[in-house]
């Protein structure tokens, strides 16, 4: 099926959502707990199955809900519809991290594009989202996504997530290489290795990780500046311990706390 033709509008700055606005009788699905607030009429039903297939059965809904599951994705899928007869209406959606919103028209991209898991935050019903696994050993055991990724097939709008701050790259033939948790997703025509990151003592020293992804051919590749792995290692290592003290306990700002705290 074509997918549906939403209009959208992505809205603040680090901590953006996506305005995805519905003609009567037009369709969203997202991931679930995706929503930020509907307007009046947008009925949400969760559905097993992206929907993109009316003749896929049950038994199709099964298997497909199983690779999500694999995946770790959620297995039901949140399906918000415009039952208005005549008003548009809009429903929002964010992302559950900070960072940045994504909106990529398949349509215009060879209809098919492969993104990281968890990437994807929202797109037009027409959407097949299923998953990719890497046949390379190498990608699959250094690879930081591991041997699945998110493949999207579709004619239509879909929305991704990513932490920090987002580029677009277009590769016209050369090489780049990339730290694996910074990678968000690449159209199918660039080929994805996996290469260790120089010699032993760098692999080792370096702070770079043990290996990089390394992107090559012809296409686009998006990439993130902050992988939310990262951010909660930090936040992990600067949290207070169960026994409620921190890191800074011995210094002037943490005594301080700890005066303002017992009066």
């Amino acid at each position: 099926m074509r997918c549906h033709e939403v209009d959208y509008e992505i809205v603040g700055d680090d901590m953006q959502m996506v305005l995805v606005e519905l003609d009567p009788h037009e369709t969203v699905i997202a991931e679930a707990g995706a929503m930020n607030f509907l307007e009046d009429e947008i009925q949400f039903e969760s559905r097993m199955g992206d929907g993109s297939r009316a003749d896929q059965g049950l038994m199709g809904k099964l298997i497909s809900a199983g690779m999500r599951a694999v995946s770790g994705e959620s297995v039901f899928m949140t399906h918000f519809t415009n039952h208005s007869s005549h008003a548009k209406r809009k429903a929002a959606f964010a992302a559950p991290y900070p960072g940045k919103i994504i909106a990529l028209n398949l349509g215009t991209m060879q209809g098919e594009l492969l993104c990281e898991k968890g990437a994807f935050l929202c797109a037009a019903l027409g959407t097949e989202l299923s998953i990719a696994f890497q046949r390379k050993l190498g990608v699959g055991f250094f690879g930081g996504e591991g041997f699945i990724l998110q493949r999207m097939r579709g004619d239509g709008m879909v929305f991704m997530h990513a932490c920090g701050s987002i580029i677009e790259r277009e590769l016209k033939g050369e090489t780049l290489r990339v730290d694996t948790g910074c990678l968000v997703a690449f159209e199918p025509t660039v080929s994805y290795d996996i290469q260790r990151a120089g010699n032993l003592k760098s692999m080792f020293f370096g702070g770079e990780g043990l290996f990089l992804a390394t992107l090559s051919g012809h296409g686009k590749v998006w990439l993130q500046s902050l992988p939310f792995s990262r951010l909660a290692d930090r936040i992990i290592a600067h949290a207070p311990s169960s026994g409620g003290s921190s890191k800074d306990e011995g210094s002037v700002l943490g005594g301080l706390g700890r005066i303002l705290e017992s009066r």
